[in-house]
């Protein structure tokens, strides 16, 4: 577990991280303090064996997340991504961890808060949550990473959420396939943790081919070719494909130990 970090909370459920962004009074907007610390939690759930899924939600029922705290970016803080916990928040924001990620949307995420969320490789969400990308209403444009939202969705309706700036429901975003499940405000955490048990329980070195696999062939089908052979040798020839068929056979559930 990393070391406390004032703003985001920690908890481990059995081979689930969750980690909470705990900032309600400023809708859990992101500050470089924050930012590092999920970093910093992701780069030790990945060399982690004992972690195999990791659950990212907000603190109340307001926001799931604001984005970039603009105080404290207002007041010079520096946040660097490059390289250290920065870096490893980089890739959970563009979906390159190598653990399977739930986003627990427990209130509305707009801008860089649905960005974040958009890292996330499955999304429950409450029913009460509103999605956007607002940022051509301020004479901006999301650069974050939600001009990548048509590889979530239909790209007509990409284009018409970053073109318009509106939100949409959280209904809206299951019909569109943006979210997995729509929940009560009330069961978002259990529902998002219920996911990741269930993802934890499957084979390690499968998860993480999967995980790559299926976004590369989506943003990257001739990258997905070339990785494809590499973790077909990994996984096919592991102790854990072997014993996945030994446990299939006896009847019992497999024990895992990620080789």
């Amino acid at each position: 577990m990393s070391e406390p970090v004032e703003g985001l909370v920690q908890e481990q459920h059995g081979a689930v991280l969750l980690l909470r962004l705990n900032r309600p009074e400023a809708r859990n907007a992101l500050t470089g303090a924050v930012i590092n610390g999920i970093g910093a939690a992701v780069e030790n759930a990945e060399a982690d064996p004992q972690i195999r899924a990791i659950v990212l939600i907000g603190t109340g029922d307001r926001a799931f997340c604001s984005g970039m705290d603009l105080r404290a970016f207002a007041s010079g803080e520096k946040i660097g991504l490059d390289s250290g916990p920065g870096a490893a928040y980089a890739r959970l924001a563009k979906g390159e961890t190598d653990i399977p990620v739930i986003g627990a949307a427990n209130g509305t995420a707009i801008g860089g808060g649905l960005e974040l969320l958009l890292g996330s490789d499955i999304i429950v969400a409450s029913s009460a949550a509103k999605f956007g990308l607002p940022e051509v209403k301020r004479g901006l444009f999301p650069a974050g990473g939600g001009t990548n939202l048509g590889t979530r969705i239909p790209r007509a309706a990409a284009m018409e959420l970053t073109l318009t700036g509106d939100l949409i429901t959280a209904q809206r975003g299951y019909e569109l396939g943006l979210i997995n499940q729509v929940v009560e405000p009330e069961d978002v955490q259990s529902a998002a943790l219920a996911f990741a048990e269930r993802i934890a329980a499957n084979a390690p070195l499968g998860l993480s081919a999967v995980k790559e696999l299926v976004r590369l062939a989506q943003v990257d089908p001739t990258r997905a070719g070339e990785r494809l052979g590499h973790w077909q040798s990994l996984v096919f020839s592991s102790d854990d494909a072997k014993e996945g068929a030994a446990a299939f056979v006896e009847k019992r559930a497999p024990v895992w130990h990620g080789r």
